[in-house]
């Protein structure tokens, strides 16, 4: 968890770095940094708008997962729109640190960020029921195979809640792989080379 007490004045980024906008909640039009590395995709304005209009109702006080979490995006308009927790995962060390110091600089009490491959993770996650997942995030990168396996571990683990949505992203042309056979596609759309979806878990356990 994030706990430290630091300052929370903006600072300038660097040249290796962008910049991200929080669009709605408590950090509504908060501006934050992240590493401008090659595959880091934040996640456009105009789909986290749409996306998290779908998830009205569902948001706040929902435990939440970020996979391949990035710059962040989706955890953090989580947290700003009050989801009870948010878990970020991301293999890379410098977006981790940045992740870390976006918290701190937040003050959000209520995340952590873990740093590995997110299937390694997931596969090394205990099946314990109190550890369940409400909301999950994944917009892994792109060309990699990485969304079927990924679903089949969530499962597989026990992660998700009983009435879990489950955000996808992926390059447009992606024909998605065979996915859980309880999860309900409930929202999708396209904007530019991605392809969007929002899936809901019906299940009794």
């Amino acid at each position: 968890m994030s706990r430290r007490n630091h300052s929370a004045r903006p600072r300038q980024p660097d040249a290796s770095e962008a910049v991200l906008r929080i669009i709605g909640g408590q950090w509504r039009s908060r501006k934050v940094s992240f590493p401008e590395i090659e595959g880091l995709r934040p996640t456009p304005d105009r789909v986290r708008e749409t996306l998290f209009n779908w998830l009205q109702g569902v948001t706040d006080g929902a435990r939440c997962l970020d996979l391949c979490a990035g710059s962040g995006a989706l955890g953090l308009e989580a947290l700003s729109r009050g989801a009870a927790s948010v878990t970020f995962v991301d293999r890379s060390p410098q977006v981790a640190r940045a992740l870390q110091a976006n918290l701190q600089l937040l003050k959000a009490q209520n995340a952590e960020v873990i740093t590995a491959a997110a299937l390694d993770w997931l596969d090394a996650r205990p099946t314990d029921e109190s550890e369940r997942f409400d909301l999950v995030f994944m917009d892994p990168p792109f060309r990699q195979g990485l969304i079927a396996p990924l679903c089949a571990l969530l499962e597989s683990r026990n992660l998700l809640a009983a009435r879990a949505m489950i955000y996808i992203e992926c390059e447009r042309e992606l024909t998605l792989p065979p996915l859980p056979s309880d999860w309900q596609l409930y929202r999708e759309k396209q904007a530019g080379q991605v392809s969007y979806r929002l899936y809901e878990r019906l299940s009794e356990h």
